[in-house]
């Protein structure tokens, strides 16, 4: 018989994190019993209920001991999903697939039932155009993805699908498993990503756009991925019919927007101006490609914040966006609308946001110096031709 929501215990690696976090305490606030596993504490007090291990998933030892005893995994935990993070190749390959079959193996060993899998829109994206894809879509192959963290993490949702059915060590049941693919994930306290993105505002350096303007991407509200974790847990059991075993799942707001428009609000609403110089997107990927040998060489001995990396470019320059048409069919899952508005609201309260206005000529003589100084460097990285 399987337990209701309000006697589950949840395990949720990466629970330390923003959205670990937000799903614990979503599950918490229902009654359900909330296990943390992370290498760092979350930044916020625990609820009263909530329960945090420290470890790391990359000890078959300590993932066991946490995993034993429980309802349901909820596996979030990755590394190298963006900025300087996406160069460290070994520490991404322990974590994201080392852990992953960690976590698996434990599954098994502790008879627990199900598992779901926080994975990525790029399993299947790396730079193509994608317009309206959906889960009928291969994998990308894995010598295409510009990153590593991509590619592990198409090597883990792979195995964690394919472990879909495994017998439990314990009585005659069996795991099933599924795995949601994510877009970019935003919301008031987010801290991977647009913090950046804030930083690189005030310090003067968002100075310029790049890419058509009107290629699309799709982003991921914190709650409305909570959400759609919760109805996936369900979706595994057999009161509903096990009917997302071993299936993947797109996840996102389902509003496609330009990249750079959809950060105009933060933008503003800081009290900033938003660029009007917008560059090809190749030479912004050359910039990347640049940035990234410098810290291939450099990174040993100072590990420096890359301004962008190729894998970024492409996530916000090229197009890719897909119907959640069977997200909303098989899990039952609505996205809801927000905005950037609490965004904003929360950046403020941290003391975010412009002091003092910078007069106009001081403001052109900043902007041609950058983008002067932006311009040299690619030259001179230009083979010269001759003597």
């Amino acid at each position: 018989m399987e337990n209701n929501s309000q006697t589950e215990t949840f395990l949720i690696t990466g629970g330390g994190g923003y959205f670990g976090f937000r799903l614990a305490c979503k599950l918490n606030s229902k009654g359900a019993k909330v296990v943390l596993f992370d290498v760092q504490r979350p930044g916020q007090d625990l609820p009263e209920g909530m329960v945090f291990h420290q470890g790391d998933i990359r000890d078959y030892s300590q993932v066991e001991k946490v995993v034993c005893g429980v309802d349901c995994v909820f596996h979030i935990a990755s590394y190298g999903m963006s900025g300087r993070e996406q160069l460290n190749r070994s520490l991404i390959e322990q974590v994201n697939v080392k852990g992953t079959e960690n976590v698996l193996k434990a599954c098994v060993q502790c008879s627990v039932p199900r598992l779901v899998y926080t994975s990525t829109f790029n399993v299947v994206f790396g730079g193509q155009v994608i317009e309206g894809g959906d889960e009928t879509l291969p994998y990308l192959p894995l010598h295409l993805h510009p990153d590593h963290y991509s590619r592990t993490k198409s090597l883990a949702e792979m195995e964690v699908l394919k472990a879909n059915g495994s017998v439990l060590a314990v009585g005659s049941g069996v795991l099933r498993t599924c795995a949601l693919r994510p877009a970019g994930i935003y919301g008031p306290g987010e801290q991977r990503h647009l913090p950046r993105i804030v930083g690189y505002i005030e310090r003067g350096i968002f100075r310029f756009v790049y890419g058509d303007p009107s290629s699309l991407v799709e982003f991921v509200h914190v709650d409305n991925l909570v959400s759609a974790h919760e109805l996936a847990a369900k979706a595994l059991t057999e009161k509903q019919g096990c009917r997302a075993a071993g299936q993947p799942y797109f996840i996102s707001d389902g509003k496609p927007v330009n990249n750079f428009e959809f950060f105009r609000p933060l933008v503003e609403g800081l009290g900033y101006s938003f660029p009007k110089v917008r560059l090809p997107l190749p030479l912004i990927y050359f910039f990347a490609f640049l940035t990234e040998m410098v810290h291939h060489l450099v990174g040993p001995i100072y590990n420096f914040q890359p301004l962008l990396t190729r894998t970024e470019v492409y996530k916000t320059g090229v197009t890719h966006y897909f119907r959640m048409d069977k997200s909303k069919t098989e899990l039952g899952y609505e996205p809801q609308e927000y905005s950037l508005d609490e965004v904003v609201d929360w950046f403020k309260t941290k003391g975010h946001g412009k002091k003092r206005k910078t007069s106009s000529t001081k403001q052109l003589i900043l902007d041609v110096f950058i983008m002067v100084a932006f311009i040299a460097v690619l030259l001179s990285y230009i083979p010269v031709v001759g003597h």
